[in-house]
């Protein structure tokens, strides 16, 4: 009689084989049947606030909303006035030996970058000047920083009432 061609390792492996590929078919068959879900039951729903809903937001809440007023896109920049570009705010911090400093701006009390090469006069620390905002290296900075040197009424006043020579 002759010898089997397979050896013990080589029915173990065949064996171990076979009964991972059943249980796999087994898990396969018990999951198609657990998953039996509608469609319906993937819906999610969002309400006005952004929060996830599972059920369908009520009917009486909603709120009409007409094309025409919807923007799509970016909005239209109105025209901005000279006034509304030159922002004015004190010198916060200066440091005269690297030529940088922050100046704080009056409106919204936010602070900026400022670099000598921005400026058209000199800067010291407590000074009140006129600057534009652009954008720096590293953010917004201030740009075209000027004293501010406030109009005084009299004065124009008095130039205005002035005869003119000639």
């Amino acid at each position: 009689m002759g010898r089997s061609q397979e050896s013990f390792n080589k029915k173990n492996i065949r064996n171990k084989k076979e009964k991972k590929r059943k249980e796999k078919e087994k898990k396969r068959l018990a999951r198609k049947e657990q998953d039996k879900t509608s469609p319906d039951d993937m819906i999610a729903y969002v309400d006005e606030h952004g929060n996830i809903l599972d059920a369908p937001p009520d009917p009486e809440e909603k709120e009409e909303i007409k094309a025409e007023n919807i923007e799509l896109g970016v909005p239209k920049r109105d025209t901005a006035d000279e006034n509304d570009l030159v922002h004015k705010g004190i010198v916060d911090f200066y440091n005269d030996a690297k030529g940088f400093g922050f100046i704080k701006d009056l409106e919204n009390k936010q602070s900026y970058f400022v670099h000598i090469n921005n400026a058209e006069d000199e800067l010291k620390e407590g000074l009140l000047v006129t600057f534009e905002i652009g954008s720096g290296q590293k953010g917004p900075a201030a740009m075209n920083v000027k004293k501010h040197v406030p109009e005084a009424p009299e004065v124009k006043k008095d130039i205005e009432d002035k005869p003119k020579e000639e």
